[in-house]
């Protein structure tokens, strides 16, 4: 059997849920209905420690501990059950050598040999009988099928290609078969749990209503059934290999970008998932890291929402203080400058300390832009903004608003304007002083949290109304975005 390297990775909740289920107590075995004891007989291992690790979503993580005496024998146990799951006996090297199931029984003994590894018996487990039966019969038709997919790629004429096809239909056909089999004759059986798990529905053809072709009723039949016979709130969902995987599957091509529509799905799956000791943390955190610097812009509407939905409202008592901190400062931050928000109000200094107010600005469109002269990028990227300007946006009336957020560099900054000839901006600044009058009242968020300026630099394009139309995105696509927006608009 194939041995893989097991790459120990525990974030702060995996930890501290794993933590939390195998507080150590003694190497003897306990009540039959509570806690787990599992027994081992691991040869050569002696006088040595072995593990046993699980999954916490794409992440494995070390479950419990036991020493292996002259033996080749030791017993993993607690008076803490594990969340059954998939499982993997660990070298004391953190190989991993091979998998078993964990169900709500957890009095058992595993029996192997390093030098037999395929040969590994458990004793006094039905499910793991089951599950062993299972790997046994995939095992070989997997094999079939994967060399069957080599021949075609090796095919030497179409007629060959052809005859290869049919065998791998046939072979799929028996894998599923085969799945069917152990689904349908262990129906409880954890087994049967993570093939359904695992299961995607497959496309059917295009249905023809009334004479018309439905060309996406495949694709909301495929949407429907993605996630049958899976219940969000069972735990075990975290201790597979592929459910993560499966999730982001889902989401990446069967949800909208649009923030609303995942905002519908990430709602209902969180309060389904409520009641799940585990799944529940791992979907919220899953979520938040996700969504709170998004991949795509307008998406941090979705944070917002998970912050307002379910942190705000008391989940904040699964973070420590400094993730606590962390989110609800992000979540201030982007309230204010969220996609079709009025911007918020901009008072403060010229160049040549004058007032300047956003919103007295006339302008079809207002590019502004927060820039350090400090900041590399922003040497960089601001001439080009002033290039596309002369190329592509002054025929559209926009108006180029640059943010100097570091006081303390006046100078290089207008030297740089000078260098540069930026003549096409209105150049503003917060002085020091404005900036701790803000802070000695008492107001909750400064233009850097209002902006959510936290990188440098950051734009925002802005309608008439001083409505936010985009942020966060590229040069090239802030052109792409302001020429589709001005051709919409005429």
């Amino acid at each position: 059997m194939k041995k893989t390297v097991f790459v120990l990775i525990i974030s702060l909740f995996a930890a501290f849920h794993t933590m939390a289920q195998t507080k150590k107590t003694s190497n003897t075995a306990t009540n039959l209905n509570t806690g787990h004891a599992i027994q081992i007989n691991l040869k050569p291992y002696q006088n040595t420690k072995v593990y046993i690790a699980t999954n916490y979503g794409n992440n494995r993580v070390l479950a419990d501990s036991c020493i292996l005496n002259e033996k080749s024998e030791g017993v993993f146990t607690s008076k803490l059950k594990l969340t059954p799951g998939v499982y993997f006996v660990v070298s004391p090297k953190y190989t991993i050598l091979f998998d078993f199931l964990m169900d709500d029984a957890q009095h058992f003994k595993i029996v192997a040999d390093t030098l037999a590894l395929a040969d590994f018996k458990i004793i006094g487990s039905k499910e793991n009988d089951i599950f062993k039966e299972y790997i046994k019969s995939i095992t070989l038709l997997g094999g079939a099928l994967n060399s069957i997919e080599l021949n075609i790629k090796n095919a030497k004429n179409a007629a060959d290609t052809a005859a290869l096809r049919t065998q791998y239909i046939a072979k799929d056909k028996e894998i599923k078969e085969k799945r069917k089999y152990f689904t349908t004759t262990y129906p409880k059986s954890m087994t049967s749990y993570l093939l359904n798990v695992m299961q995607r529905p497959e496309a059917p053809p295009i249905k023809v209503i009334n004479g018309k072709a439905d060309s996406t009723f495949p694709f909301y039949y495929v949407k429907n059934h993605f996630w049958d016979n899976v219940v969000f709130n069972d735990n075990r969902l975290v201790r597979t290999p592929f459910f993560e995987d499966k999730l982001d599957e889902y989401f990446k091509n069967y949800v909208s970008r649009e923030p609303d529509s995942i905002i519908e799905e990430v709602q209902y799956l969180l309060t389904v998932a409520k009641t799940g000791k585990e799944i529940y943390p791992f979907l919220l955190f899953k979520f938040t890291n996700k969504y709170i610097s998004p991949e795509f812009m307008g998406q941090d509407k979705v944070f917002l929402h998970i912050f307002q939905n379910f942190f705000a409202k008391g989940d904040t008592i699964l973070l420590d203080a400094a993730s606590k901190k962390s989110i609800i400062e992000r979540a201030y931050s982007i309230m204010a400058n969220q996609i079709g928000l009025a911007a918020p109000v901009l008072n403060i200094n010229t160049i040549d300390d004058k007032n300047f107010s956003l919103y007295k600005v006339d302008a079809p469109y207002t590019f502004i832009a927060f820039w350090d002269p400090t900041c590399g990028h922003c040497k960089t990227e601001i001439p080009q903004i002033d290039s596309i300007y002369n190329a592509q946006w002054k025929k559209f009336n926009v108006k180029l608003i640059g943010v100097n957020i570091n006081f303390k560099e006046l100078n290089s900054w207008k030297e740089f304007i000078k260098e540069k000839n930026l003549t096409n901006w209105s150049h503003v600044y917060q002085t020091e002083a404005d900036l701790n009058q803000e802070i000695n009242a008492g107001k909750p968020t400064t233009i850097r949290q209002l902006y959510d300026v936290f990188k440098t630099p950051t734009f925002y394009l802005l309608d008439k109304n001083k409505k936010i139309l985009a942020k966060n995105l590229t040069l090239e696509q802030f052109n792409d975005f302001l020429q589709s927006q001005a051709k919409k608009n005429n």
